[in-house]
């Protein structure tokens, strides 16, 4: 696909291989063609001579001078300088940066698009909630952020599956059932009170909130009163407990599907922990690792800085972490011979590499950073690659106050609360305006006005205005993509034109970084920007009428301005898709 730094960055490694035949390929692999901020020092530098500096035992000003004399000869590029300590600044002609508007034309919304990934499995598990309740907002930015990496790295060219893991056994299951057990006695009339039915439970009433009475309210009407017979509260949950538990995870699982389909989330997998224990996958991973001579009986220290009165030193079986950059060994077997929440982590890691993938990613909220080391180390004895990407709390504020709880959820804010107030384009782009480990407010009120600083409205705003253009433009001329790319283009020469072209041009390259980096809210700050350049060169346009894009008497220029208003408008839906958010046509 198209990319014009690429292409650029070919060039430019040519003409080093003439300065420096002798040049590693290391190095090569390590010259980049980047943007300027500034366009007084051209559209793009390149620190060629100053990564080949150390190799060719050159001063990197020596390169760059060699650089830049053939640099200045090629059809693309009108100017080339020396800058600061090695670097050389490039000036594209303006006909090559032209050339980009009937190419985003021709790709449409593909524009962007990139082969990098090499078709590469990859498999993004994010939200991967317990069970338990709704949605709420901790894990909402966890969807976001994963659905739009995956939608980004599929745009890069990696082979890209979107997983959700199951936390379907364990303590918190068990706990489920129980709080789900107490809303069937309450359906059923028993007269019970919490308070004396939370003194049978084991571990005590956990889930409280009011989201599980529809739950016992379908028991009711299924099972009507035969799962509370005389004793089965407590010492014979065994006769009610499994029907209660697997009618709760279902669902459970189904409104957590429902929230996630008002957010525009689907997964192309649903894997399960339990069905993980049901095939003993934790203990067969454990012998993969003891034949790779990974494990070993061994005593841990006890927690630095601390030593707890019940602290006893025990035996265990332990992973050797360390051996792949974690700070301890972990244990994987208790004492008692029962495997560690850990091991079966690692189960599941080892179960998506055994699915062929070569690089797993994981979103996890920020209480998780503690066991990035240990599961990537482990992903790593088995061969395989893990990136981890950790999403910090969100506080919702409206009308400057923090917004604390959720009336159906008890003690916590809902997913569905929030979508109620702002809607699924709000909630998913300003989710993104945030680096995912960097702490953030959600502004009920910001994501809701109509006002610059607002992202969401402002980027859909330029969308909406692109729009209108192509509309009126179409009541006098021919706008399809095939006919604007014919046009042309030579009076794009105003400034403000010239930065809205630059900016374009620099979507696919936008694309390829932040993939590389598994860092999607790079697109919303690519999209604020486009938004910007091109709100400037409407406002010229208001102060300028040489500048204003319909002009009745001068048809090429209404022909090349509406060219590059439709490549804006494809580009921002590009943007757009890969956020997950919906490009409106006009605003209400």
């Amino acid at each position: 696909m198209t990319n014009i730094f690429a292409d650029i960055r070919t060039i430019v490694l040519a003409a080093l291989r003439q300065v420096l035949p002798d040049l590693p390929d290391d190095v090569a692999a390590r010259v980049e063609v980047t943007g300027t901020k500034d366009p007084a020092h051209g559209d793009m530098a390149t620190n060629a001579a100053m990564v080949a500096s150390k190799s060719a035992g050159r001063k990197p000003a020596d390169i760059a001078a060699g650089l830049v004399a053939l640099l200045q000869t090629e059809p693309m590029i009108e100017t080339a300088a020396s800058a600061g300590p090695g670097f050389v600044n490039l000036t594209l002609r303006p006909d090559a940066l032209r050339a980009q508007i009937p190419l985003i034309l021709a790709q449409r919304e593909a524009y962007g698009e990139s082969d990098i990934g090499g078709g590469v499995k990859v498999c993004v598990e994010y939200v991967s909630a317990n069970p338990t309740g709704p949605m709420h907002i901790g894990h909402c930015r966890g969807a976001v952020v994963g659905d739009a990496l995956a939608n980004l790295m599929a745009k890069a060219g990696f082979a890209v599956t979107k997983e959700f893991y199951i936390n379907d056994a364990g303590g918190q299951v068990e706990a489920l059932a129980w709080a789900v057990y107490w809303r069937y006695l309450q359906a059923i009339g028993t007269g019970m009170t919490e308070e004396e039915y939370a003194a049978v439970v084991p571990g005590g009433l956990q889930y409280r909130g009011e989201y599980l009475i529809p739950v016992g309210e379908t028991l009711a009407v299924v099972h009507g009163d035969s799962l509370a017979a005389p004793g089965k509260t407590s010492a014979r949950s065994e006769l009610w407990f499994a029907t209660v538990r697997d009618t709760a995870l279902t669902m459970m699982l189904a409104s957590i599907r429902e929230d996630l389909d008002l957010l525009g989330v689907r997964f192309d997998v649903f894997s399960s922990e339990q069905a993980l224990f049901e095939k003993h996958a934790t203990d067969a991973v454990i012998e993969r690792l003891d034949q790779l001579g990974l494990i070993y009986q061994g005593t841990l220290e006890p927690p630095k800085g601390k030593l707890p009165d019940d602290w006893e030193p025990r035996e265990q079986t332990l992973f050797r972490s360390t051996q792949f950059g974690d700070d301890v060994d972990r244990p994987l077997r208790k004492s008692n011979g029962t495997n560690t929440y850990f091991a079966n982590d690692i189960a599941y890691h080892a179960d998506k590499l055994d699915r062929g993938f070569e690089i797993l990613i994981d979103v996890l909220g920020a209480d998780h950073g503690g066991y990035v080391s240990r599961i990537r180390a482990a992903t790593s004895a088995l061969g395989g690659q893990l990136d981890v990407l950790l999403c910090q709390i969100v506080k919702v504020l409206k009308g400057g106050e923090l917004v604390r709880m959720s009336k159906r959820a008890g003690t916590f804010i809902t997913l569905r609360d929030l979508l109620d107030e702002v809607g699924r384009d709000a909630v998913r782009f300003t989710m993104l305006t945030r680096k995912s480990d960097a702490q953030m407010d959600f502004d009920v009120d910001q994501a809701v006005a109509q006002t610059r600083e607002n992202p969401v409205f402002y980027v859909q705003y330029a969308h909406a205005r692109c729009r209108s253009v192509l509309r009126a433009a179409g009541e006098s001329m021919d706008t399809t993509p095939e006919a604007l790319a014919q046009a042309s283009l030579d009076s794009l020469t105003d400034p403000a034109e010239t930065a809205l072209i630059r900016r374009l041009a620099s979507w696919p390259r936008m694309v390829e970084g932040a993939a590389q980096a598994r860092e999607p809210h790079r697109i919303a700050f690519f999209l604020y920007d486009l938004a910007a350049d091109f709100h400037m060169l409407w406002n010229r346009g208001r102060d300028d009428a040489a500048l204003r894009f319909l002009q009745a008497d001068h048809q090429d220029e209404t022909s090349a301005r509406v060219a590059l208003v439709a490549a804006t408008a494809m580009v921002i839906r590009s943007g757009l898709s890969v956020m997950g958010v919906t490009p409106v046509e006009e605003m209400r």
